[in-house]
């Protein structure tokens, strides 16, 4: 009879207990906000099976605390913990043996609570950004007594040899106030080029942090090379053409906004041509890789970039003018002072970098799906230089961008305005074709940074859509590369539009005279 109240102990102690399985379900759907320590309490008593054990995510041992030990839920994640980590966790105990919990489950069970204020919690640090690796937190538990502060740290291993190289060992922190988030306190992280090397000196909820890349296989990155190579081919002729009409144009009627169109088609020119120059000058000099002729050439390519920006930023200034004040301006020697600007600040800041020995080959380090590596070689700058890339070709043309943005809203409100006062002048002739005549300047005006903002500036909003889909890297690449072929079409644009405008002066006078107060 004993045995039989001995065996239904037994079985109801099991049963509460649940299959192991199940626990992280049954956790979350108990209290979402308590799942960890739901989680740390459950894993020490549930039920395991056989089949279950090896390599299905959760294993359970017993181990002696004198000696290393070692566990690997899944083929992908692997803990080694030190003596001093077991002995540790004993606690009072004599007992030798001591019992390790690990076990993988989904990221999706921690939601982030952002710290409002600063705690006083041991383990309070920085919350850290970023994507959980495969969405796998790795979970490590020893004994019954906290484990941290160790001098012989625990390594966790993350495999995955599609890794990402910015990854971040971080652990799971709880604060007394509510706050939720990933912590990389006490964490160090080592990356061996297929796996992580997570070095802790506690125990807890552990994952990899990594930013979303994006992986294209080989026949997007032949696409992406194309379409990158025929359209600066085709934006270099197009804006050389663009160019030749300009001069032409400006000959015949010298007007500053026409300058400053000249200006910027010349630069973009020479921004296309450079960087055929820089990818095609490696394959045709091979042996003249590092030498000064390539630092030349990344010169001439970082100048032309941060000059198509700066006059980029003119046109906007210079519509920005023309809608403030828009009668009776004159400016001494404008565009010479437009030049120093447009021509001398990129000056400036490639002489620096260039005495400080910043250009030279750059080596971009490719992965293609079979998980093969290639590089491909520009004339640049140092792949070290990564703060001066970051301002020079990244901030500043986001800001420039900005800018432009700017003064489009500017250009709607004003002809918003506009519509507005010739509406309140009700019969009055004489206003109505004046307003109308200034309507007309400002849409021409409007018209032309709007072109050259789409160019030149908004596309590089796309540049965050480059992180997270391969589509905004299509439409990335396509929209900067083809940049002078719409310079060119919209030149065409203006060309009529003069022809128009020389035509309707040529049979109203006031219409010349009207003309004559845009900028000369």
């Amino acid at each position: 009879m004993m045995w039989i109240t001995a065996f239904l102990f037994i079985w109801f102690s099991t049963t509460q207990a649940g299959p192991c399985n199940s626990v992280h379900k049954d956790c979350w759907n108990n209290n979402p906000d308590s799942f960890t320590k739901c989680y740390e309490e459950k894993v020490a008593t549930c039920i395991t099976e056989r089949f279950f054990t090896l390599y299905s995510g959760f294993h359970r041992q017993r181990v002696n605390s004198s000696q290393k030990a070692e566990s690997s839920p899944t083929r992908q994640h692997r803990v080694y913990i030190p003596p001093s980590a077991l002995q540790r966790s004993r606690g009072n105990t004599t007992e030798e043996e001591i019992t390790v919990v690990a076990s993988v489950i989904n990221s999706s069970y921690f939601h982030l609570r952002p710290p409002q204020r600063k705690g006083r919690g041991f383990f309070f640090d920085q919350p850290v950004q970023g994507t959980v690796l495969k969405e796998s937190v790795f979970f490590v538990s020893v004994g019954n007594v906290p484990v941290q502060d160790l001098q012989e740290p625990i390594k966790l291993i993350f495999n995955d040899s599609k890794q990402a190289e910015n990854g971040t060992c971080v652990f799971w922190f709880e604060s007394n106030n509510g706050a939720a988030y990933w912590s990389k306190y006490g964490c160090e992280t080592n990356n061996s080029g297929e796996e992580y090397i997570c070095s802790c000196n506690h125990l807890s909820f552990f994952a990899v942090l990594v930013n979303p890349v994006i992986t294209m296989d080989k026949r997007n990155a032949v696409n992406l090379t194309y379409i990158t190579y025929f359209g600066s081919g085709f934006s270099a002729c197009f804006t050389f053409i663009s160019l030749i009409i300009y001069i032409c144009l400006h000959r015949r009627r010298p007007e500053k906004a026409m300058g400053v169109h000249m200006q910027l088609t010349g630069a973009m020119f020479c921004l296309h041509f450079s960087f055929l120059l820089c990818s095609f000058g490696l394959s045709l000099l091979s042996g003249m890789k590092d030498t000064l002729f390539c630092q030349i050439l990344g010169l001439f390519l970082h100048w032309s970039l941060l000059a198509t920006f700066s006059w980029a930023a003119l046109e906007g200034f210079h519509l920005y003018l023309l809608l403030v004040q828009v009668f009776n301006i004159y400016v001494r020697r404008y565009l010479l002072k437009l030049s120093l600007f447009g021509w001398g600040l990129p000056s400036l800041v490639v002489a620096a970098c260039g005495i400080s020995g910043v250009y030279g080959k750059y080596s971009l380090k490719l992965r293609d799906d079979s998980n093969q590596n290639s590089t491909a070689d520009i004339c640049w700058m140092d792949r070290h230089q990564t703060l001066v890339s970051y301002i020079t070709t990244v901030a500043y043309p986001l800001l420039v961008a900005l800018f432009n943005t700017c003064m489009l809203g500017l250009v709607v409100f004003k002809l918003w305005q506009l519509r507005r006062e010739r509406r309140s002048f009700g019969s009055n002739s004489n206003w109505k074709k004046m307003l109308k005549e200034k309507e007309s300047g400002l849409w021409k005006d409007g018209v032309t940074v709007l072109g050259l903002s789409y160019v030149l500036g908004l596309p590089w909003w796309l540049i965050s859509t480059t992180f997270a889909s391969v589509t905004g890297i299509y439409a990335f690449t396509i929209l900067n590369s083809l940049q002078g072929v719409f310079i060119f079409l919209w030149t065409l644009a203006l060309t009529f539009k003069s022809r128009s405008n020389n035509n309707l002066s040529a049979r109203d006078p006031s219409s010349q005279k009207m003309m004559t107060t845009s900028f000369k």
